[in-house]
């Protein structure tokens, strides 16, 4: 069977998959139908944050932690909305569906709780990076770091092919949104007055460019052959975007709010590792306390413009 074939196959079955689940989370018809809260947050850790001593325990954990300066936190603030109002369902090492505590997981969670009803006032979804796209090389970014510190083979575009890095090109708009649509279908149909936004992924490098840069110990590591992951990143920002118009919601665009603030640079938004030039105990590549602020203040703007 041909990669393409294959791809729709396992699409398919993703989405029914997705929509047997989601078929046993609908309320009883004799349940009271909840007012719902005002912001549900569903993500992965750009959206939880953390610090690197989490990562040892990053996997889909339902209770995992929120840092009190992530954007979804800082959003609840600006917002002026009491505990009480929001779910945030966010954990690091969230995915679409590949594994761990999944789009599904995290919607369910937010439905046990009450969560979507008419008050409901946004629902944000930042997802995909965990992920793994394309059938024949099935590996999420998160297994890719060790192609960025090869320097030895480097992390080329023929990465991918030879299994050590995600494919690019596997990354869409289309077969994003025939990842999410059954979840955002749900939240449509069980928050009708919400606004669903698709939050990007912050600046990390220069778009375009094929090389990676990181600051460890103080200290700018650049891989100069780094095309497979920013062509991966490149992509995933192009197929939220479209997949967000596919789908009629919402797109942020949190590259352009942090742009020229990526890895590396002289004001750096993103951590580094160990990196006391930008926090040093924050995840490597994810906002800092200062860039999660820009996306918490795009996302109230975004919520504000309707």
């Amino acid at each position: 069977m041909k990669s393409s074939a294959r791809l729709r196959l396992v699409a398919a079955s993703t989405v029914c998959g997705t929509a047997a689940v989601l078929a046993t989370m609908a309320p009883p018809a004799t349940a009271e139908t909840p007012d719902g809260k005002s912001l549900v947050t569903i993500g992965d850790s750009f959206s939880a944050n953390g610090q690197i001593l989490d990562l040892l325990n990053a996997g889909g954990d339902p209770d995992c932690k929120h840092v009190p300066t992530s954007w979804p936190t800082q959003l609840a603030q600006r917002l002026g909305l009491s505990p009480d109002d929001v779910e945030d369902t966010s954990c690091q090492g969230g995915t679409i569906d590949t594994s761990g505590w999944t789009l599904v997981h995290q919607v369910k969670r937010a439905a046990s709780d009450n969560a979507f009803g008419p008050r409901t006032r946004a629902v944000t979804i930042q997802l995909g990076m965990n992920d793994a796209w394309g059938t024949d090389n099935p590996v999420a970014l998160s297994r890719a770091y060790s192609c960025l510190i090869d320097l030895s083979n480097g992390c080329d575009v023929g990465a991918a092919a030879e299994g050590r890095a995600p494919d690019p090109a596997t990354i869409t708009g289309q077969a994003y949104a025939d990842r999410v649509r059954k979840a955002v279908e749900y939240i449509r149909y069980y928050a009708p007055n919400a606004q669903i936004i698709f939050v990007g992924y912050p600046e990390i490098h220069t778009p375009g460019q094929t090389s990676a840069c990181a600051g460890i110990l103080g200290i700018d590591a650049v891989q100069p052959r780094a095309g497979a992951i920013t062509e991966f990143l490149d992509h995933m920002d192009t197929a939220q975007r479209e997949a967000a118009a596919i789908l009629k919601v919402t797109f942020l665009d949190s590259r352009a709010v942090t742009a020229g603030h990526g890895a590396c640079t002289p004001d750096a938004w993103v951590a580094g590792a160990f990196d006391p030039r930008t926090e040093l105990l924050g995840f490597p590549w994810h906002p800092t306390a200062h860039g999660d602020t820009i996306l918490a203040a795009a996302v109230q703007q975004k919520i504000a413009q309707g």
